[in-house]
């Protein structure tokens, strides 16, 4: 990791929410009930938070075809929302193939 991209871990402890505006999943109230849950994670802000996606689509574009691929990303929440979802920070760990969607 870059040093530039290390003082970046750290912003979701600086940064300050405004009530009820979700600027980013740290204004969130998970995030917040996870803190106190968790006071000990939560207390190191350099801490690394991820969050997991997963979408599934028909690779062929045919829905009379019987395949599906189910891409599992994680993404990387510490860092500030202009940069979180950059390409870069967006990490595809796995895909499940299959002929229809995971159970």
């Amino acid at each position: 990791m870059s040093p530039r991209t290390a003082e970046h871990m750290t912003w979701n402890q600086a940064h300050h929410a405004v009530d009820g505006v979700m600027v980013h999943p740290s204004d969130g109230e998970e995030w917040k009930r996870f803190n106190s849950v968790h006071p000990h994670f939560s207390a190191e802000s350099r801490n690394v938070r991820l969050g997991l996606c997963i979408d599934g689509f028909n690779p062929f574009r045919s829905f009379a075809a019987p395949c599906s691929c189910w891409p599992v990303i994680l993404t990387v929440y510490n860092l500030p929302s202009g940069i979180c979802m950059r390409s870069e920070f967006i990490f595809l760990s796995t895909v499940i193939p299959g002929p229809s969607s995971p159970g």
